[in-house]
């Protein structure tokens, strides 16, 4: 796909979803970097169904250091694999306060440093605190749908994520996940694509290959 496609495919994204944003709530960077922790293998509805609760009781980066993990396994039980969740979410906290003085630090490379994120969660983290988005966060619905339009074959999140960073101009990197999520979430479903609403479907692989 050439350059003035992909433009096109995003912009015919963008008048499909004009209110595309992050869906997790969030209201400081850290509370931010829990949320994305806590949406792996889960959905975010899920996840902020849970939050509230877990923020009244921690306000603050010490407090989620300090809790007891029997009490934080306890309230973010909901959004599964907990005990993990839990472990990094302490360390994580102990991370930032002792290694960049309580600060969620603002680059890729420090933010992978901390317990819990990987490069899609500092991807989100970039873009959605800091307004800096440095790559594109390949989560289960960008993956899926770049596969079926065509653009990457690669199944791995990080190779996928590259592949779209060469044929995406850097203006689009702050839209194109939300777009991809809001689509795979309404129109692109994984059991049941609605591809006869699709606004995309004349660039897409597999449309040409069904229909």
């Amino acid at each position: 796909m050439n350059k003035k496609d992909i433009i096109e495919l995003i912009e015919n994204l963008k008048k499909s979803y004009p209110d595309a944003t992050c869906s997790l709530d969030f209201e400081t960077p850290f509370q931010l970097v829990v949320a994305v922790m806590l949406s792996a293998q889960c959905t975010d509805e899920r996840v902020n169904k849970t939050t509230p609760k877990l923020f009244e009781r921690c306000k603050t980066i010490q407090d989620f250091s300090d809790i007891d993990i029997t009490e934080l396994e306890e309230l973010i039980h909901p959004c599964g694999f907990y005990k993990n969740k839990a472990k990094n979410i302490k360390l994580c906290a102990k991370q930032v306060l002792e290694n960049f003085n309580g600060e969620v630090p603002h680059t890729m490379e420090e933010l992978m440093t901390l317990a819990g994120v990987g490069r899609k969660s500092a991807n989100v983290i970039m873009l959605e605190v800091f307004k800096d988005p440095q790559g594109i966060a390949v989560d289960t619905h960008a993956k899926r749908i770049s596969n079926l339009i065509g653009l990457s074959k690669h199944k791995e999140p990080e190779k996928i994520e590259q592949d779209l960073l060469k044929i995406l101009p850097k203006e689009y990197f702050k839209d194109v996940n939300h777009l991809l999520v809001w689509h795979g979430r309404n129109t692109c479903i994984a059991r049941k694509p609605k591809c006869d609403i699709c606004s995309i479907k004349k660039f897409c692989n597999y449309y040409s290959n069904n229909h």
